[in-house]
């Protein structure tokens, strides 16, 4: 019958996947990448964030800052190394058939500002007239709309590693050393906690009292969280609903352990705002009629300037009458 086909390039499905496991040496490799070649974030398929890098990049560093470059090698004859960029295009090909990272395509979004600027551009070659300046502009906003454009990642259909500006995305994530510390640490807890019966006395004894210590820890906490409501409860009542004061206000919040014991107290007491409103209303009123006054000083001063004036003018006119009556 013979082997299944893949239906999209008539390919083996084998063909794409190494028939070896990855190596120690490989994984090195991969790991030394992850770590220092530069990478960005944005989102895959409209769905999660995702970090690729460049693979011209990733070439550049294996050549030249790499510990496995040929220059920083010290036993060529034992140890891996890279002197031209078709060993290392070829390496990181392997790598991505380890499912290392993949290839991916850049498809370029558009944010509603270079829409906006779009429109108008279209809207100024409707015009008949242009000017120079208006061209360099629409020109200058043009190359900054490419410089800030954002972009989104696809699987790519053909996946190989070239040595381009092409996207690949990690997959390869390698485990922090602190993880292997805490999951040994836990480990071994387990351990001692089923071995707690073959415990000397004196630890066994140490622990019991931290347990009743723990336990009494928590039900102080219980009885003081009581204790703070009851407190509040009866000073609102007696104040009439005026006086709201609370003793550790933060006990009960979702913040750290030293937070949730400070403040000590805090209240707020709420029986003289309404004075306070009355005197803040008597001062807006008062300024209100100050202001009023002043308006009406000012119209008055107004309407004394202009009725001055009339009477100029008219004495004026007065002197001209007299003046043709002379020399009539």
């Amino acid at each position: 019958m013979g082997q299944p086909k893949d239906r999209r390039g008539g390919k083996k499905k084998d063909d794409f996947s190494p028939k070896e496991e990855i190596s120690k040496e490989q994984k090195a490799v991969a790991t030394w990448l992850r770590r220092n070649v530069p990478t960005k974030t944005t989102k895959f398929m409209h769905s999660h964030k995702v970090e690729y890098f460049i693979g011209s990049v990733a070439v550049d560093k294996l050549l030249e800052e790499s510990p496995y470059a040929k220059k920083n090698v010290k036993n060529p004859e034992t140890q891996l190394y890279f002197e031209y960029r078709e060993q290392c295009v070829e390496y990181l090909d392997e790598l991505l058939k380890h499912k290392m990272f993949h290839r991916a395509k850049k498809i370029p979004v558009e944010d509603t500002k270079t829409r906006k600027a779009k429109k108008a551009k279209k809207g100024k070659e409707a015009e008949p007239e242009t000017d120079d300046a208006g061209t360099k502009s629409d020109a200058a906003k043009d190359k900054d709309s490419k410089k800030k454009r954002k972009i989104r990642l696809d699987m790519h259909l053909e996946q190989i590693f070239l040595d381009s500006k092409d996207a690949f995305v990690w997959i390869f994530e390698p485990t922090p050393w602190y993880y292997w510390v805490a999951g040994g640490a836990i480990i071994l807890a387990g351990i001692a906690v089923c071995l707690f019966p073959l415990w000397p006395s004196w630890t066994r004894l140490g622990v019991h009292y931290l347990t009743i210590a723990a336990a009494g820890f928590l039900v102080g906490i219980i009885a003081l969280a009581i204790v703070k409501y009851i407190i509040w409860a009866t000073l609102f009542a007696l104040s009439g609903g005026k006086l709201s004061f609370w003793i550790f206000p933060n006990l009960t919040e979702d913040v750290g352990f030293f937070e949730s014991f400070w403040p000590l107290y805090d209240y707020t007491y709420t029986g003289s705002k309404g004075k306070k409103k009355d005197k803040d209303s008597d001062d807006e009123e008062s300024d209100d009629e100050e202001e009023n006054e002043k308006n009406e000083e000012a119209d008055q001063s107004e309407s004394d300037d202009s009725t001055s004036k009339k009477s100029s003018l008219a004495g004026r006119d007065f002197e001209m009458v007299d003046k043709n009556e002379d020399t009539e």
